[in-house]
């Protein structure tokens, strides 16, 4: 609101204002903000019920909510009969690569989704020199914000390499090294993948002593657990790792993409939700998010190899395979893992630059076709480079007793890809959208209030991201404004199609989608912890 100056300077004769007559212009005066939005129904992120109410921004945050009828903007935007929310936050964003390239940085498959803000380097990959990552992602501009993560793997990678033991004094000292360095270069975490080599060869041990160091910066820990099925240790076993790193280092752990993978785990769900909560109970910080699909998606390396044959990395893996006893050692392994996936016709390729035709298809298919076991068939596609696979492996009572926890957050798992390369998994384009279209809209699984805080305000405390995930005052003006026909539109077969229904999206204010079509702003950023 603009203040009349009283008793500023010299005022003329006829200038000269009495406190009252100040007051009484002062109340007559409208605030002018950069944008309103009029009319809509306000879900706040926090869980609350959603509210017709009025948003203004202005500067690029939030500047009022309520009825504004007596302020004007710039920019009015009826918004009756649409919902405004705080801009989603994706915990476990594989979109890194593409944010740096110049032909995806408008992120705008995130963005018809509802993001606008994405923490990447999760799994344990991405660089390490965080600094680097950074100006490179702010070359040609971001559509989204982005919060980076520390990647254990590949810290581990450069300092060990694939060797299968743990570290040594020196090594455990330099890790730590990179660690911090990461940490003060702005990172908001540390993010490990103890079920992909070589963070598969570390123990619990070294993650909880990295985990101290992030604990110094107030950072988080995220975690894809060393088993989600029963390869190893065991799914129960994995999430167990993660709460004992919370707990150790004193710090917010994540079970990342938490799920039941495979028919000998279904309806484990139970017995990890007890878990949790029981450690919740115990003061432990313990959280988990999850995308919203039956399908999870990997490396065909990942998902069928035993971790011992990958050690020394590929070219170590290929002498192996030469030798007729190992290579017979190899296939038995993989049958079991290949049975833990529920089959080779839940096996879909989605990416694989070596022979693009197989794309989009299934394992059983090409075996039947080539007249070969599907094991033989997955061993030569592993020697060539291997394909990036869709597996169908998850059930419906653990999916929905895990997305209705208090304590699992909204993720995609999803990267940032080229359109019409490859068979990505269609979570990439859709998972926000699926989360309300389908189990808020459709399905009636849990209500809009929750939902929204799974992707909003809940991520923001989690993360500790202060200044946004809430429409509240003073708040960073990432907002969405979507419809009651937001939905994704990607499949399995089709998966190149953006998600409909967001009719306008605020990122730091700025405007990146208007009436349903892009703006080409790219007002993203590269958020700090310090």
């Amino acid at each position: 609101m603009t203040t009349p100056s009283i008793g500023r300077g010299r005022p003329g004769p006829h200038s000269v204002l009495t406190l009252g007559a100040a007051l009484a212009l002062a109340a007559c005066e409208a605030p002018v903000y950069d944008t309103i939005l009029r009319g809509g129904q306000v879900v706040d992120g926090t869980g609350a019920a959603a509210r017709q109410a009025d948003v203004a921004i202005s500067g690029g945050f939030i500047a009022a909510v309520g009825d504004l009828s007596g302020a004007a903007a710039e920019t009015e935007l009826d918004v009756t009969g649409l919902y405004v929310t705080p801009g989603f936050i994706d915990t476990h964003s594989h979109a890194g690569p593409g944010l740096t390239t110049a032909g995806l940085s408008h992120a705008e498959p995130l963005l018809a989704q509802g993001l606008t803000t994405v923490v990447i380097n999760p799994d344990g990959g991405g660089p390490v020199d965080l600094v680097e990552q950074r100006t490179a992602l702010e070359e040609d501009g971001l559509g989204v914000n982005t919060a980076q993560l520390v990647p254990h793997g590949t810290i581990r990678r450069q300092v060990i390499g694939m060797e299968d033991r743990t570290p040594t004094a020196d090594e455990m000292a330099t890790m730590r090294d990179m660690v911090r360095a990461g940490m003060e270069a702005g990172a908001w975490g540390l993010s490990s993948g103890t079920f992909y080599t070589p963070g598969s060869y570390s123990d619990n041990s070294e993650l909880v002593e990295l985990g101290r160091v992030v604990g110094e910066f107030g950072g988080i820990y995220t975690s894809h657990i060393r088993d989600e099925s029963n390869y190893t240790v065991g799914l129960v076993a994995a999430v167990e790792e993660v709460i004992e790193v919370g707990r150790e280092a004193g710090i917010t752990a994540v079970v990342t993409h938490i799920k039941a993978l495979g028919p000998p785990v279904w309806g484990a769900s139970a017995q990890i939700v007890e878990r949790i909560e029981a450690a919740r109970a115990e003061g432990v910080s313990i959280y988990a998010d999850q995308y919203p699909y039956l399908a999870s998606a990997t490396g065909l390396s990942a998902a069928l190899l035993p971790r011992w044959s990958q050690v020394g990395g590929s070219g170590a893996f290929a002498e192996r395979v030469a030798d007729p006893d190992t290579r017979a050692r190899i296939r038995e392994a993989m049958v079991d893992n290949l049975a833990r996936r529920a089959g080779a016709d839940r096996i879909q390729f989605r990416r694989f630059t070596e022979d693009p035709s197989i794309e989009g298809r299934l394992l059983s298919d090409l075996a039947e076709e080539r007249g070969e076991d599907a094991i033989d068939v997955a061993l030569d596609l592993i020697l060539q480079g291997g394909p990036s696979i869709v597996s169908f492996n998850m059930s419906d009572e653990d999916l929905l007793r895990f997305m209705t926890r208090d304590w699992t957050m909204t993720s995609s798992d999803g990267d940032l890809p080229l359109f019409d390369v490859g068979v990505p998994h269609p979570r990439s384009y859709g998972a926000f959208a699926r989360k309300i279209g389908k189990f808020v809209f459709a399905d009636g699984v849990m209500t809009l209030e929750a939902a929204i805080r799974t992707m909003t305000a809940l991520p923001a405390e989690v993360m500790g991201m202060d200044d946004r995930g809430r429409i509240a005052e003073g708040l960073v003006a990432d907002i969405v404004v979507f419809s009651d026909d937001f939905r994704d539109n990607a499949t399995f077969t089709e998966p190149h199609q953006l998600s409909s229904g967001v009719v306008h999206l605020f990122v730091a204010g700025e405007a990146a989608i208007t009436d349903s079509g892009f703006t080409g702003v790219r007002a993203g950023a590269v958020l700090t912890r310090n």
